[in-house]
């Protein structure tokens, strides 16, 4: 099902000190960033070696974003998968019986298409599925 790690998901308060202390500590390269306004989000994609980083922020409290924030801190939120056909990806995955949040994919940064399964299904790890959209 999954293709390769998309991104790690890091929640932070705001952009821009992490971008610096990213850029300034490990030369990460901004790939894109993109205001989510139905999630309430501000993200940012780094290149990371071979890999990518996702920042998130939220742009307003009260979001998801933001109550997880206010209990956990800043630190890791998600994991990425990237897959072929999201919609059987989850198809698959409510067939499995696993906690989906978003039942249906949903746009996501960089022209994607997204879709959360509940960290209670997946070893505790808040899981995002990723297809890319052509």
């Amino acid at each position: 099902m999954f293709e390769r790690i998309d991104h790690v998901g890091i929640a932070v308060a705001e952009l821009e000190p992490a971008l610096s202390l990213y850029s300034e500590y490990f030369d990460v390269e901004l790939v894109h960033r993109e205001l989510l306004c139905d999630g309430g989000i501000d993200a940012a994609m780094v290149r990371a070696g071979s890999g990518q980083l996702e920042f998130i922020a939220p742009l307003v409290g009260g979001t998801a974003l933001a109550r997880f924030l206010d209990k956990r801190g800043p630190g890791m939120h998600h994991v990425a998968y990237a897959v072929d056909d999201i919609e059987a990806a989850l198809a698959t995955l409510r067939a499995r019986a696993v906690a989906l949040i978003d039942k249906a994919p949903r746009p996501g940064i960089h022209n994607s298409l997204v879709a959360f399964v509940h960290p209670s299904s997946c070893a505790g790890v808040l899981t995002e599925l990723v297809q890319a959209v052509h």
